[in-house]
């Protein structure tokens, strides 16, 4: 499933689009995703002005003048694809349609957005973009790690006396929105930190070292265009080139990237996901 890198990238690739411009029409070519579409999807937001486009933890948000927000989450293979667009001298001409292509959009500046989603596992909602916050699936997602919410006192007082894996507790989306598999894999590498150590029995220079160590991990994860291990591509159709920086995720029996550390990355399962570390130096 996409992560906050990858949604973010394709959040940017979206903006020269959509922003500012109206929706001629919308196509919705099927009732539902993972859930049924809100009623009348295609009639409300064909003709309204996208005036804002931004992202909550995995999901994307564009805020409509007829008082609606969009909600956009991508699911394990849901992709947006910009085509029509000029960047540059490239022209991307519009491809054909495809099988998966569930919901199109024609916009005013001739490029058309397409949702494309063969498992079908992705998702779309309207919701008054006053109250959008409070949308089940937003209200309890907890701060953007790359927001100032994010801080030392903030991650301490949210770990203490959890005796949840660290790795399980950074996960929780309604601890930090958006941190995924791969990234807290990575995280805890470079934090030196073991993914089975209990979160309440980090030190207070542990969980201080994590912080800027997610953040940096993420800014380099957006500025690569995130990691494309499966379905996920960019809005042009281009892979994230993250995935060739992994220091530890699906490096399992390969050296440990930590100089002078001489371990083998190690894979294990934690809460059904794949957890892959170095039993040599994260402790």
């Amino acid at each position: 499933m996409p992560e906050l890198p990858e949604v973010e990238t394709v959040r940017r690739g979206l903006q020269p689009a959509m922003q500012d411009q109206k929706i001629i029409c919308a196509e919705v070519n099927r009732p539902d995703l993972r859930w049924p579409f809100p009623p009348n999807m295609a009639q409300r937001l064909t003709g309204a002005r996208v005036l804002r486009l931004w992202r909550r933890s995995k999901y994307i948000l564009l805020d409509l003048d007829t008082q609606e927000t969009l909600i956009v989450h991508l699911g394990m293979s849901g992709r947006m694809l910009v085509s029509g667009q000029q960047i540059g001298e490239f022209y991307q001409e519009h491809p054909a349609p495809e099988k998966h292509d569930h919901v199109v959009f024609h916009m005013e500046n001739d490029t058309r957005v397409t949702f494309n989603d063969a498992r079908r596992f992705g998702a779309m909602d309207l919701a008054p973009t006053a109250v959008v916050e409070t949308h089940k699936m937003l209200a309890s997602l907890g701060p953007e790690p790359l927001s100032n919410h994010l801080d030392d006192s903030y991650l301490a007082a949210a770990l203490e006396g959890r005796n949840t894996p660290i790795k399980t507790a950074l996960l929780d989306q309604r601890l930090i929105a958006g941190l995924g598999n791969i990234y807290v894999c990575e995280v805890l590498f470079r934090a030196k930190i073991s993914p089975m150590r209990k979160a309440k029995n980090l030190s207070k220079m542990q969980v201080g070292t994590l912080v800027p160590i997610i953040r940096t991990v993420l800014e380099e994860a957006i500025e690569a265009g995130g990691s494309s291990l499966k379905d996920y591509r960019q809005t042009g159709g281009e892979l994230g080139y993250f995935q060739h920086s992994f220091h530890v995720y699906d490096r399992e029996s390969q050296s440990c990237k930590h100089v002078g550390c001489g371990g083998i990355i190690a894979r294990v399962s934690q809460s059904g996901r794949s957890s892959f570390y170095c039993p040599t130096c994260q402790r």
